[in-house]
C-alpha cells in the first residue's frame, strides 16, 4: 500500500466514530415538575413511568427526565418552570396540583405539557375545551370540586350526631374557592357546623392543629389539595392522637394510616400522564387529545384505625366501600 493511501484511510478511521456519534439522534427530554415532594410521589412516578413505557419510552433508555420539585411551596413553580423552559425540554409533565399546571402555561406556550389538575381546565385558562383543549397542553382533571361535599356527607354518615367538623383547605390553591364554597352549601342542607381553617404553610398548619384539639371537634375533612399530600403523616398522625375521626382525598391517606378516604385512583391518573407524554413524543398534539377525567371513585376504609378510635362502621356504609383495609 502507498503512503499516501494509507494516510487518508487512517484519517478515515479516526473520523468515522466521531461521525457515528455525532448522527445518533438525541433522546427526547421529560421535564417532570410537581407540587409535591419526591418522598410522598415514588408509587406516583413508578405509574407515571408505566403510562410512558405503554407509549413505548424507557427513562434512561430512550427518553430523559429532568425533575423538579416544589415540595409542597406553590411559590417555587414559577421559577421550576422557566428552568425546564430554559433547559430546554421536549415536554413538560405539571403535576402535583393546579399551580403546578399554571406555572408551566405562563412559561410556554410552544412547549407541550401534561397537566395534572383539581379544577376546571377550561376555567384554569389551560385548554379551550376538554373535548378538543386546542393549545399546547392537555392532561387529566380530578374534579376536586365535586368532591367535598360527598365527602361530607360519608363523614356524617358515619357519625351522624358530629356537632362540628373541621375542615383544613388551602385558600391560595386555585379550587379552594369552589371548594369551600360546595362545601359550606352542603353543610347548610344538612344543617351540619363546620370550622374553617386555612392553611397553606407549615406554621399555618401547626396553628390551625392546635386550634382543632382546643376546639374538640368531632371530626376532620381534609380539602383536597397537593400540600396536604406532602404532609399526609403529620396530619393522620395527629388524628390518631387526637381520637379524630377523619376523611381524606386519595386511597394512600387509609392505606397509611387514615381512617377512610373517597376520591379517584392519582395512581391511574399518572399513569394516563406518562401514556399522553409517551403519545406526544411520538407525534400527537396536545391540541388533539382531550383531558381525562376519572370515571370511578373509589370509597376506603380502615378498619385497624377505626378499632384504635373505638368505632364501629355500619354494615350499610362498609358494603359501599370499594376496599376495606383489615
Amino acid at each position: 500500500m502507498r503512503r499516501r493511501q494509507f494516510i487518508v484511510l487512517v484519517g478515515a478511521a479516526a473520523v468515522w466514530p466521531w461521525l457515528a456519534t455525532a448522527q445518533q439522534p438525541t433522546a427526547p427530554v421529560i421535564g417532570f415538575m410537581s407540587g409535591r415532594s419526591p418522598d410522598d410521589s415514588k408509587h406516583l412516578l413508578a405509574a407515571f413511568r408505566q403510562g410512558l413505557g405503554e407509549a413505548g419510552f424507557a427513562e434512561g433508555q430512550n427518553v430523559t427526565i429532568e425533575y423538579r420539585w416544589a415540595l409542597g411551596q406553590q411559590a417555587r413553580l414559577p421559577a421550576l418552570a422557566a428552568d425546564l423552559v430554559n433547559r430546554p425540554v421536549t415536554i413538560i409533565a405539571a403535576l402535583g396540583g393546579d399551580a403546578s399546571a399554571t406555572a408551566a402555561k405562563l412559561a410556554t406556550s410552544t412547549i407541550p405539557i401534561v397537566f395534572g389538575i383539581g379544577a376546571d381546565p377550561v376555567e384554569a385558562g389551560l385548554v379551550d375545551s376538554v373535548g378538543r383543549p386546542g393549545r399546547n397542553a392537555t392532561g387529566y382533571t380530578l374534579l376536586t370540586r365535586g368532591l367535598e361535599p360527598k365527602r361530607l356527607g360519608l363523614l356524617r354518615d358515619l357519625l351522624p350526631n358530629a356537632a362540628m367538623i373541621a375542615v383544613l383547605y388551602n385558600p391560595t390553591s386555585r379550587p379552594a374557592a369552589a371548594q369551600l364554597e360546595a362545601l359550606e352549601k352542603a353543610a347548610q342542607i344538612i344543617s351540619q357546623r363546620l370550622s374553617i381553617f386555612p392553611v397553606s404553610n407549615d406554621t399555618e398548619l401547626g396553628a390551625s392543629l392546635a386550634s382543632i384539639q382546643q376546639q374538640r371537634v368531632s371530626a376532620l375533612l381534609l380539602a383536597g389539595d397537593p400540600y396536604f399530600d406532602t404532609r399526609r403523616d403529620r396530619i393522620i398522625m395527629f388524628a390518631a392522637q387526637n381520637k379524630l375521626p377523619a376523611i381524606f382525598q386519595f386511597r394512600e391517606y387509609a392505606v397509611a394510616g387514615g381512617l377512610m378516604s373517597y376520591g379517584p385512583s392519582i395512581t391511574d391518573s399518572y399513569r394516563q400522564a406518562g401514556n399522553y407524554v409517551g403519545q406526544i413524543l411520538k407525534g400527537a398534539k396536545p391540541a388533539d387529545l382531550p383531558v381525562l377525567q376519572p370515571t370511578k371513585f373509589e370509597l376506603v376504609f380502615n378498619l385497624k384505625t377505626a378499632k384504635a378510635l373505638g368505632l364501629a362502621i355500619p354494615p350499610g356504609l362498609i358494603s359501599f366501600a370499594d376496599e376495606v383495609i383489615e
